[in-house]
């Protein structure tokens, strides 16, 4: 269009940082910046929000906040696409300074800036600060409807270590229809999750039966965090039925993070074989959801429970999606070391040294073999 001698307006140049951000072309973003600059579009604020959007989704971080500092007329669009970046590269310190800067700014807090204060205290674990925000937000938000909201806040209070009063903002949550109050999946993961990170995994399967009971569809997320659960507690039958529940009942089809929560769960419970024969099964039936956190879980189980055949074959297919994985390589380390298998371990060494890795610092194979 441009170089037709077409002149372009804000709509086609916010179109066009657009695409570039959704086909990650930050070339022809970058080529569209300079364009901008030139021909005096910057001081349009959709158009410095498109372009710090572009370079916030395109983790050039830095260059977002270029764009921030410089574009002459800002608002509250413009801040949130630059603390999305933030927030998205987990630097939640300067995350946190930019919301500071926005009153100096004339700019307003809006539920999205809010949600964003609130994953940046958990970020930091600065539950002092997540309170405050929370005190700031019952005053002046109608948080009722705001599922998203509510959900950054049963998240900072669980990433902080307050689990009670998660489960109470997740008591009080939901959308009222009616004389009822409805919990969607998104704040009944957030629940599970924060049961699931802080230990609490006899919660975690109550809380999902409880989910089912109130005729919520389960998601990705929440198979996730009950079969782990499952692994953790122990209840190996459990765990088989709600992932067998995913594609009979819910028509999901498990991803890596299932199986890898599957395999999890049979080599806690020492049963090495089956997960082994799982992974076959799940590879002959032609799903290409295999990952180097599947085999590296059965991996280590097999290093912890001393079965050498089957920890070299895990050991191999994982090699062959990560061939320069040095965590795979001390783990196969380790299960030679226990056997005292030491020409295996040197030729491990020779072909880490052969590829340009090292070994990582405090590896149990430095005491085994020095």
């Amino acid at each position: 269009m441009h170089t037709n001698s077409v002149p372009l307006d804000t709509y086609a140049l916010c179109s066009s940082l657009t695409a570039s951000s959704s086909i990650k072309d930050v070339n022809f973003g970058k080529q569209a910046h300079a364009h901008v600059v030139k021909s005096g579009w910057l001081c349009s604020v959709f158009v410095g929000s498109a372009l710090i959007d572009l370079y916030a989704k395109l983790s050039f971080v830095s260059d977002a906040a270029m764009v921030f500092d410089e574009i002459p007329v800002k608002n509250t669009i413009c801040a949130n696409a630059l603390l999305s970046g933030y927030i998205e590269a987990k630097l939640w310190g300067q995350g946190l300074e930019l919301i500071r800067k926005m009153p100096a700014l004339n700019l307003d807090y809006d539920h999205f800036t809010l949600s964003a204060m609130l994953r940046a205290c958990a970020g930091l674990s600065a539950i002092d600060f997540g309170r405050q925000v929370h005190g700031y937000v019952s005053r002046k938000v109608c948080v009722e409807n705001d599922g998203f909201l509510q959900s950054s806040l049963i998240e900072m209070y669980g990433k902080c270590g307050l689990v009670g009063k998660a489960l109470q903002v997740f008591n009080l949550a939901g959308f009222r229809l009616g004389r009822e109050r409805y919990r969607d999946i998104v704040l009944w993961t957030s629940m599970l999750g924060v049961y699931g990170r802080n230990g609490y995994f006899t919660e975690v399967i109550e809380l999902y039966k409880e989910m089912l009971n109130e005729g919520i569809r389960p998601d990705g997320v929440a198979f996730v965090t009950v079969i782990s659960a499952c692994g953790h507690t122990g209840q190996v039958k459990l765990g088989m039925e709600y992932f067998e529940s995913m594609a009979r009942d819910f028509k999901l089809n498990p991803g890596p993070e299932h199986y890898s929560c599957v395999i999890d769960l049979l080599c806690r419970a020492g049963e090495l074989d089956k997960a082994w024969k799982l992974v076959n099964e799940m590879l002959a039936e032609g799903h290409e959801c295999s990952s180097i956190s599947m085999w590296g879980t059965l991996l280590s189980a097999c290093e912890e429970q001393g079965n050498i055949e089957l920890g070299k074959l895990a050991a191999q297919m994982a090699l062959k999606l990560e061939p320069h994985n040095v965590g795979i390589y001390v783990l196969l380390s380790n299960l030679y070391a226990r056997f005292s298998l030491w020409d295996e371990i040197g030729q491990l060494r020779e072909i880490m040294k052969e590829r340009g890795l090292k070994k990582d610092v405090g590896s149990s194979w430095i005491a085994v073999t020095t």
